[in-house]
Order: structure tokens, then sequence, then C-alpha cells
């Protein structure tokens, strides 16, 4: 099964192919500056961050070790997006 998501956003086009079997993925990213590139990490934090309170929400379904290992792997995602955060408020000073 493929799939294909297409976003174009602050001027850029964000798609995204997957392939279900084997978990094979594609991803095109076309910037062509660096106000481009700030708006496509600007972009992938929100869905990042999206990502990790719904991952959290379905964590809330599971009991024992399962959801343990959940919960700490949407806490990995908040230290990751963290990081990002962190990067891009750098890239704002420079």
């Amino acid at each position: 099964m493929q799939h294909i998501h297409e976003h174009t956003h602050d001027g850029y086009t964000h798609s995204h192919e997957h392939s279900h079997e084997g978990h094979a993925h594609t991803h095109e990213h076309v910037t062509s500056s660096k106000e481009e590139a700030f708006a496509l990490l600007n972009y992938m934090l929100g869905h990042n961050q999206h990502h990790a309170e719904e991952l959290h929400d379905l964590a809330h379904n599971f009991e024992g070790e399962a959801a343990d290992m959940l919960h700490e792997a949407v806490a990995d995602l908040q230290t990751s997006n963290e990081k990002l955060a962190r990067a891009l408020e750098m890239l704002k000073e420079d």
C-alpha cells in the first residue's frame, strides 16, 4: 500500500511517499534559500509536536510495559522537539 502526502507551506512543496510494505519512504523537500529552509524547519517542528501529542493520547489506550515504552518514546520526541526549537531560536538570532 502506497500513499503520498503533499503540502505547500510558505512557498515550498513538502511531500511524503510512504509504502507500508517494507516501510519504504521518499521525502522531498525543495528549498532554495535559508528563509525557505527555516520555514520548513519551523513547519516540521509544529508537525512533530502534533504527532507527539497524538502519540501521548494513544499511549493512554494501553497498559503495562508497552504503555511505558510508548510514554518513553513520547518523552524522547519531546526532547528532540526541544532541541529543534532551540536550534530555530539560534537561527533567528543569526
